[in-house]
């Protein structure tokens, strides 16, 4: 199995060969880690020019001095792999994009640190019959807080031997290593959100906040005790709604309300699919919680661990997804360049937030 690294930049610095490397670049050009074999035998890059990233206008072709190994078709194939990888159940990331939950970086290589504010509550209405009556003025408090950057990368290669095998019989390149990097890099995202995971770069205060939390083990979310696994023999549809129930209580009690995606582990996905009970056949227990008023979904994430349960409000103010760099091959020359290397990675990492009271429209239902 290909190993996954996390590398973090934050407060100027970085940890890591990669983050070392687009730190030291700044305004870093994926694409001239990309260079392609063109149809005259010269290698060559893809260069961004400026203007809408979406259109082909926008980029330029160029000669470079440097070796390529890669067919501009054989870089597509690799692409496309990654496509395949990406259609795997994963739902933390996926969710905030649907939802439009959101937040793109400019200029991810050089961003070393997000920099977010949350602000204290403020101001009071005064109730007069004049409107002249002067009211008390005070002023909301900004608090500034840091998340680190992390770049999401696993290395891979392809054998010279296998590439021109390929070439010399006209067979598609074996893509499976890129397939596999690129699910380890979406499972370790998704880790991010779903394990007892965190991520701390540079000097951290009493809350934490230059660390990257998940859903698991944010400080400030609310813990509703699970009396008994959904997936024991002697549970109740009526204990699991009720359960349901109260994780949606103490989101409203921390002034939250909704709408909320409840996500389950991977045990609990048939319980759901059983009858509610007798006396309503047809109806399955995840039927009965959809009709809980504010949840929009309840979705199983493989990488939860087991007798977990969450519920999350799906708005901004709550979590977001930071976007820097989707999902992308690379070709990454080592050991003076006599070794030539791929890697699959990606710039993305959850946001998890707060107010200043410590208030969250997170629920974490598990055992005492």
């Amino acid at each position: 199995m290909e190993q996954v690294h996390v590398d973090l930049m934050a407060n100027g610095g970085a940890q890591g060969e990669v983050a070392n490397q687009f730190l030291a670049q700044g305004r870093f050009d994926i694409g001239r880690l990309r260079p392609f074999i063109g149809k005259d035998g010269r290698p060559y890059v893809t260069v961004y020019q400026g203007g809408d990233a979406n259109k082909p206008g926008s980029y330029r072709t160029v000669p470079i001095n440097t070796n390529a190994t890669l067919r501009r078709d054989e870089w597509k194939q690799l692409d496309d792999a990654l496509l395949v990888a990406a259609r795997q159940r994963l739902g933390g990331a996926q969710d905030l994009i649907d939802n439009g939950l959101t937040y793109t970086l400019g200029n991810a290589m050089g961003t070393t640190v997000l920099e977010w504010h949350d602000v204290s509550d403020s101001m009071e209405a005064a109730l007069t019959m004049d409107g002249v009556t002067r009211g008390v003025g005070d002023r909301p408090k900004s608090q500034h807080n840091y998340l680190p950057i992390p770049i999401i990368h696993v290395d891979y290669e392809i054998n010279a031997r296998v590439l021109e095998a390929s070439r010399s019989l006209g067979n598609p390149l074996d893509t499976t290593a890129a397939e596999h990097a690129a699910r380890r890099c979406l499972e370790k995202l998704e880790d991010m959100f779903f394990t007892n995971t965190t991520y701390s770069y540079g000097e951290t205060d009493s809350r934490g906040r230059h660390t990257i939390y998940s859903y698991l083990n944010h400080p400030d979310r609310n813990q509703v005790t699970l009396g008994k696994a959904w997936s024991a023999s002697n549970m109740t549809p009526a204990a699991i709604l009720d359960d349901v129930l109260a994780m949606k209580q103490a989101s409203i009690d921390d002034r939250h309300f909704g709408p909320w995606m409840l996500y389950i582990p991977t045990a609990y996905e048939t319980v759901l699919d059983e009858d509610y009970d007798t006396q309503t056949p047809g109806t399955t227990i995840r039927e009965r919680i959809l009709k809980i008023a504010g949840i929009k979904g309840v979705k199983v994430v493989d990488r939860l661990t087991a007798d977990n349960v969450l519920l999350v409000q799906m708005t901004s103010d709550v979590v977001r997804l930071v976007q820097g760099m989707g999902l992308q091959n690379v070709e990454w020359q080592t050991e003076g360049k006599f070794v030539t290397k791929y890697k699959v990675l990606t710039i993305q990492v959850p946001q998890i937030r707060s107010d200043q009271n410590g208030k969250t429209g997170i629920v974490h239902l598990a055992a005492a």
